[in-house]
């Protein structure tokens, strides 16, 4: 089949399979602080590394009902600061629990029940036993267009400032995912987990 964007129910599908093509996808758990202090955890499965020499990463954010900014974005725009956290998949349910649209303010750490580390290079915890979290500076947000004109989306790019990996998931000097097994966002309300390795060398060429 083939459709333009918007159309997908023209062509029998009941909800638009953009997420589902591009997949799987990471998931950042983003922690953020407000001017207020509070502190505010959700993934964001627009997420992922976009440069590694100064390393940089982004998440992307919609906006809520009524046009306003996530809280995540609000957080970032007023105090320039995110830790990124990876999710284990330990942490599938605690990661679902914050996904829910609270009030402002809310503390998804203690909704969730989850133990915060202090930021070493930030004033942004991270999860207490998450496998690898990135601390990370506000460097630019590119505001997307919306097609109603109300719900734009943000891309916020991060730099990396500090990266945290947990000891144990380290083997002979390099990570090795099966021992946390990330989780990975696909379409509708699927997620995968990673768990078995292959390796593939990129074939030599000459000029």
């Amino acid at each position: 089949m083939f459709f333009t964007p918007g159309t997908h129910k023209n062509a029998g599908l009941h909800y638009n399979p953009l997420k589902a093509i591009v997949a799987p996808r990471p998931i950042g758990w983003i922690a953020s602080r407000g001017n207020d202090k509070s502190l505010n955890l959700a993934p964001y499965s627009f997420f992922n590394a976009v440069a590694e020499l100064p390393p940089m990463v982004m998440f992307a954010a919609g906006s809520n009902p009524d046009g306003s900014d996530k809280d995540s974005l609000r957080n970032v725009k007023e105090t320039g600061e995110f830790t990124v956290n990876i999710v284990g998949a330990a942490h599938g349910n605690a990661m679902n629990i914050t996904s829910g649209s609270y009030a402002y303010g809310s503390n998804e750490f203690e909704l969730a029940n989850l133990g915060m580390v202090d930021g070493e290079t930030i004033n942004v915890p991270r999860v207490a036993n998450a496998p690898a979290a990135l601390e990370c500076t506000h460097w630019q947000t590119i505001v997307l267009p919306a097609d109603d004109g109300a719900h734009p989306c943000s891309m916020v790019i991060g730099r990396v400032t500090g990266i945290y990996i947990d000891d144990d998931v380290i083997v002979d000097g390099k990570i090795d995912n099966t021992l946390f097994q990330p989780l990975a966002r696909l379409g509708y309300k699927d997620y995968s987990k990673v768990t078995e390795l292959f390796e593939m060398t990129r074939p030599t060429t000459t000029t």
